[in-house]
């Protein structure tokens, strides 16, 4: 007969049994407890608002910083379902910051494509709010991510926010111009001290255009000027211009600035009664209720323009040897921003025959640029002996541009035509008179900081006077070398507002 098989354990198998049984029952224990808190965290990333580290230096830093810890599936699903969200909003906040200004060169595509991606990101908003699936949530990002990417690239690249927000180290100079409606920074009524040069639009110009107009830097965004920060800025102190009628065309458009934030007008006067002409070159304005003054005084070269006997005759002589006679009233000033180079030129030193004197000799004829390099020597050694850099901070402005048409100003030059700035500068070559000036101030013990004016405006061929530089319009005579105000010198003095932020 046949044994029966006997079912009993060996011992060594009862056990191996018991903790195959007892793992399984484990294992799928922690899987349901951790499943179950998968899916409670995955609830609470789409319902709870996400505060992210401000310091984060992009959007993409931003969010891999903060969903660092998270691991396995729970890190996959929500850096993607948050990371798009977050892209797209930023991406939005540039396309809607582009709408409100266009480049001078935007065309009507452009539009269409900002509307594209906004309405996008309106579907995207609005399928959230229903509770739309993960995954048609992820086809609707996508397309949003494409619209605003689409966008994107018709634009000049625009760096965020976090990257924006200093403008040291940053290259004002390197930008384009942005139509703002939100421009100009003041109205050409509520300023008293624009003189009949720069009053274009008193002098009868109907176009408006040429004031809306904001300098957008490549790398950063300049500061808006605000008038009662810098009145605050410059509280107890003295502002000075010192250079041409160009640096006269700046200091009236800084008054007007400052004017606006004033409570009682008759509390901003100068203190000598005088009225802003052409013929009276040195001016103080007192704004009471800061204990400021804002000073402007008239040097065409910053060194002295004298007279010398030439033969039998005096003829007036340019001592490139000697600082301007006027100097005594720029010392102890605590902004001081200087300029020179309008009257540096073929007409106006009398072709360089007999007219710059150094000593006792009168040259019988030197080439402009070694006079012009003479007298900023000059310049430089003044101001190194006699400017406290403790106390002053020191500014030099660069050369503005002419846009003359047809000839020069005395030869039927014009610039009547232009209402829109240029697609492209019209020089090709950086002006020797700025390559002087930066190779001086580099040679200086003085801080001198450089004022860049002259890529910005050289696209800016609608903002001089042209016809509208008098009251009685002729064609015959245009000025094509300052400037309307307001208009393009209030942006150089934004570029000085925030260097001066900047300290």
């Amino acid at each position: 007969m046949e044994r029966q098989r006997s079912f009993s354990f060996k011992p060594t198998r009862l056990m191996l049994f018991s903790f195959t049984i007892f793992s399984s029952f484990l294992f799928l224990s922690t899987f349901t407890i951790w499943l179950s808190k998968s899916t409670s965290s995955l609830h609470h990333h789409h319902h709870t608002p996400l505060h992210f580290n401000s310091s984060s230096s992009s959007d993409g830093d931003t969010v891999g910083d903060n969903f660092q810890s998270l691991t396995g599936f729970t890190q996959n699903f929500t850096v993607t379902a948050v990371r798009i969200p977050t892209l797209i909003d930023n991406r939005l906040a540039r396309t809607q910051k582009s709408l409100s200004g266009f480049k001078s060169e935007a065309s009507g595509h452009h539009a269409d494509a900002a509307t594209a991606a906004a309405n996008a990101t309106l579907n995207f908003t609005s399928m959230q709010d229903s509770g739309t699936s993960p995954g048609e949530r992820f086809s609707e990002e996508q397309k949003k991510v494409e619209a605003a990417s689409l966008f994107e690239k018709t634009q000049v690249p625009v760096l965020n926010k976090a990257e924006k927000e200093t403008v040291k180290g940053c290259d004002l100079a390197n930008g384009y111009w942005v139509f703002d409606e939100s421009y100009p920074l003041y109205a050409r009524d509520s300023c008293p001290f624009i003189d009949e040069g720069f009053d274009c639009e008193g002098n009868g110009r109907l176009d408006r255009n040429y004031s809306k107009w904001r300098w957008q830097p490549r790398e950063c965004d300049l500061p808006r000027f605000n008038a009662t920060k810098m009145l605050e800025m410059i509280r107890g102190k003295r502002l000075v211009f010192v250079g041409d009628s160009i640096n006269r065309n700046q200091w009236e458009s800084m008054l007007c600035m400052l004017f606006g934030a004033v409570k009682d007008p008759k509390r901003v006067y100068e203190a000598r009664g005088r009225k802003i002409t052409k013929e009276k070159g040195n001016y103080s304005f007192r704004f009471l209720d800061y204990q400021c003054t804002v000073e402007y005084y008239v040097s065409h070269f910053l060194v002295h323009e004298s007279k010398a006997r030439v033969g039998q005759k005096r003829r007036p002589t340019l001592r490139i040897d000697a600082i301007d006679h006027g100097s005594s009233r720029w010392r102890g000033a605590d902004i001081l921003v200087f300029n020179t180079a309008h009257w540096w030129s073929h007409h106006k030193t009398q072709a360089g025959v007999y007219y710059y004197q150094e000593g006792n000799l009168v040259h019988p004829r030197l080439n402009v640029s070694t006079a012009m390099r003479k007298a900023l020597t000059t310049w430089a050694s003044w101001v190194d002996k006699r400017i406290n850099p403790r106390k002053t901070q020191v500014f030099f402005r660069s050369s503005a541009p002419s846009h003359f048409r047809g000839g020069n100003w005395n030869s039927g030059g014009h610039c009547t035509e232009a209402t829109h700035p240029l697609n492209e500068t019209l020089s090709s070559t950086y002006p020797e008179k700025n390559i002087i000036i930066e190779e001086i101030v580099k040679q200086m013990k003085t801080p001198v900081t450089l004022l860049n004016i002259t890529n910005l405006s050289e696209y800016r061929i609608d903002g001089h006077p042209s016809i509208y530089g008098r009251k009685t319009q002729s064609s015959k005579i245009q000025d094509c070398s300052h400037w309307c105000l307001p208009g393009v010198p209030d942006t150089w003095n934004e570029l000085l507002y925030s260097h001066l932020q900047s300290r």
